[in-house]
């Protein structure tokens, strides 16, 4: 039996019926050219009539909330759903049946995972190839986003005419060595004691210099983010909304502006979340923050829960988009370079001081008009390789993530081959319309490459722009 570490725990313990904590991906296929009638029927038989049990973490059950163990009574009739769509659906059907399917929750009497194969779904273009999809959800407690992506591309080929044998839940591992490469590092008590204790001075000295930057919007606090619509209580339902975009277009914003390219994915949500409330007149005069997991893992491992969060000015508040990018390019590098300052083990006990008050809010529910930040944005790199199941080409993949009370919209992106696919979930009752999200993205990021090309033009980047305006302070500009 393996021990459910703080964070897995905390999962389980947040989880409720309005508030399943489980992640989730939509994977669309394009069936193979002159492909069978029935190739999905098979697909799905195959994977019912396998004798290959599941491999790690799909045959992991828990005990007494306490321990991880190995089920050793496999149902694959309770895991495998598959699932024909009124033909030919549009992608607005096949997100509403998962948009229902991720709402409900997961029985934590069996290992924690489902798989929906959907059929029925209409080409991308008339006289394209037909589509089908793959639903499939796991408990935040199992594994966190880089886990989960790893997982994927684990179970599938990267060769079209590769066959795919083995079921999704036994990972198609090439060697060994990957096999070994995926399981959890067992580490002795005294090891884990010597280490928590190393982390005291270190973690301490980051919390002093977090008192030290109070007031410097580039440093953000646990009591700083602003009530807003986005913080209601919410409810069971769920309406999941995605959307593909060309990397290329984020990437050259980076290069002209000299941010990231993950800045520029937060500038671009920023502004599309200042677009969508401003449009209900529910825009705070403070600026939202954002809580973006940063991955810990220095490994190939795909178990349990190894990131940390920083918190991130979104500067909602300004109406120049350049000052709003700026804005967030400071305030993410200044979580980055503490992260950098500190080994994992202190990251993670940095983390639970520094957030506690969100901990104790989420658990409690006693403050839920003080929530320590208003959404989380997650990035999460993906394939860069095209996969395949039995020859059926791996279209676009959309992460379906956790929404919970006070946190009522979650914008989760993963990267595959040339696009970023956007996924945003969101509480249907608490948050209206939130498909109008992606017009508004793609507005905001208009208007981010004809601002950037201005700029490069001009000769002029972000950085220069501030410190033309005020060499201090940005906060001093805001309206």
């Amino acid at each position: 039996m393996r021990l459910l570490t703080a964070v897995d725990q905390l999962f389980l313990l947040l989880e409720s019926r309005k508030q399943p904590m489980h992640v989730g991906g939509l994977f669309l296929f394009e069936l193979p050219k002159a492909a069978d009638s029935d190739f999905v029927y098979q697909l799905v038989k195959q994977m019912q009539e396998s004798d290959v049990p599941p491999s790690f973490p799909f045959n992991q059950v828990l005990e007494h909330l306490i321990f991880w163990k190995k089920d050793k009574n496999f149902d694959v009739e309770h895991h495998l759903h598959h699932v024909a769509l009124p033909n030919p659906a549009r992608i607005r059907e096949l997100l509403m049946y998962v948009s229902r399917e991720h709402g409900r929750l997961l029985d934590r009497a069996m290992p924690l995972w489902e798989c929906h194969v959907i059929e029925g779904i209409q080409p991308e273009t008339e006289g394209g190839a037909e589509r089908f999809a793959l639903y499939f959800k796991i408990h935040h407690s199992l594994v966190d986003g880089i886990a989960a992506m790893r997982l994927v591309q684990k179970s599938l080929s990267q060769s079209a005419t590769e066959p795919v044998t083995l079921p999704v839940w036994s990972l198609m591992a090439r060697h060994r060595t990957q096999v070994n490469a995926i399981l959890p590092k067992e580490r002795s008590v005294r090891r884990i004691i010597k280490e928590q204790i190393s982390t005291i001075k270190p973690v301490f000295t980051e919390l002093l210099d977090n008192l030290k930057n109070h007031g410097d919007e580039g440093y953000v606090g646990t009591f700083d983010a602003p009530m807003s619509i986005l913080n209601k209580r919410i409810s069971a339902s769920r309406r999941i909304a995605a959307q593909s975009y060309d990397i290329e277009r984020f990437n050259d914003i980076a290069a002209r502006l000299k941010v990231s390219k993950n800045d520029v994915v937060l500038a671009v949500c920023a502004g599309a979340i200042r677009r969508y409330l401003l449009a209900m007149d529910a825009l705070p005069s403070k600026p939202l923050i954002a809580f973006v997991p940063m991955s810990l893992r220095t490994d190939n491992s795909v178990s349990g829960n190894q990131l940390s969060f920083v918190l991130a000015n979104l500067g909602t508040h300004l109406d120049d988009p350049l000052r709003r990018i700026e804005l967030i390019h400071r305030s993410m590098n200044n979580g980055k370079r503490r992260f950098r300052r500190m080994n994992q083990a202190q990251v993670i006990n940095y983390s639970v001081i520094a957030y506690a008050w969100e901990g104790i809010n989420l658990a409690t529910g006693l403050f839920p008009k003080k929530q320590a930040f208003n959404l989380i944005i997650s990035n999460v790199p993906g394939s860069t390789k095209p996969l395949y199941w039995n020859g059926a080409k791996l279209q676009s993949l959309y992460p379906a993530s956790i929404v919970f009370n006070g946190q009522a919209m979650n914008i989760t992106l993963a990267s595959y081959l040339d696009r970023i696919e956007f996924g945003i979930t969101a509480c249907s009752k608490a948050l209206p319309h939130i498909q109008d999200m992606l017009i508004l993205i793609e507005e905001e990021l208009d208007l981010l490459e004809a601002t950037s090309k201005e700029l490069e033009f001009q000769g002029i980047t972000v950085k220069d722009k501030r410190d033309d305006q005020n060499p201090k302070h940005i906060k001093k500009l805001a309206p």
